[in-house]
């Protein structure tokens, strides 16, 4: 094999390894987008479960309330709230209103520590 081909062959590799690592980074960026979606979808979803059973329970009991579809929220609900955010956090995701519902990649965030430290 002569010297011209092996440096052409290394160019061509160079060129695939760069393609495969853009692929890569495209790919990450797609997954790093569907957890926070699936994330978003699944804390909407357990409000909406919350929702519907309060509703259901006020139908069994017979809403009496002058204004339909008003809804209290329990003060259980706020604690529950805030270790869903707990959760969250130590999950991976940031909770803080800078970056909120993104992936943490670089460790601890200041602004989520300190909105969990209120």
């Amino acid at each position: 094999m002569e010297k011209k081909n092996v440096f052409q062959r290394i160019q061509d590799m160079e060129g695939q390894v760069d393609h495969l690592h853009n692929d890569l980074g495209d790919l990450k960026s797609l997954v790093k987008e569907l957890l926070e979606e699936n994330n978003r979808l699944a804390l909407e979803n357990e409000r909406l479960r919350i929702i519907l059973k309060r509703e259901a329970q006020l139908k069994e009991e017979g809403d009496k309330s002058p204004i339909p579809h008003q809804h209290v929220v329990p003060e259980d609900v706020v604690g529950e709230g805030y270790d869903n955010l707990a959760r969250l956090y130590h999950e991976g995701f940031h909770i803080c209103n800078v970056y909120y519902g993104h992936l943490r990649t670089e460790g601890d965030c200041l602004f989520c520590l300190s909105f969990l430290n209120k």
